[in-house]
């Protein structure tokens, strides 16, 4: 019996939860050898051959290579490992922050100097105004309350 993830419905947000653990295990396993200067080399000598002596789905090698940190998270990365990959491109976590959003790190910085995002239509899907927002959770109906 799956449990019930009432986190699902906000925007744009990976919740990094049991499941998606186990499904980045090993994704999250090459992150951590990145914080040996040998494997940093390594991988940057052939990223792919690096990537190959690891278990990881091939989607989860193409994200890495790709460099999209959001793709990774959806394949169970979680951005304190992947932060080591940025690290090793010689990249700050506030640059890797920005990439996420779109935004260039000036943009990322200031945004956050204003005090972030607004919860305006973050909250979760299908807000607006007062309405309940309804959403389909592993297989059935269900309304959640604010």
């Amino acid at each position: 019996m799956a449990l019930e993830k009432p986190y699902l419905d906000v925007p744009g947000t990976i919740i990094f939860d049991a499941e998606q653990a186990r499904k980045g295990y090993w994704l999250n396993q090459f992150c951590v050898s990145l914080m040996k200067a040998e494997n940093r080399a390594r991988f940057k000598a052939d990223e792919r051959a690096y990537l190959d002596e690891w278990p990881m789905s091939e989607e989860q090698k193409q994200a890495v290579l790709a460099r999209d940190l959001n793709w990774c998270m959806r394949t169970g990365g979680n951005i304190y490992f992947l932060a080591r990959i940025g690290a090793t491109d010689g990249l700050s976590f506030q640059q890797m922050a920005g990439s996420m959003t779109g935004m260039s790190e000036d943009e990322y910085r200031a945004m956050m100097v204003a005090g972030g995002r607004s919860p305006e239509g973050n909250r979760y899907l299908g807000e607006d105004g007062d309405a309940q927002p309804q959403r389909q959770p592993q297989g059935h109906a269900a309304t959640r309350g604010h």
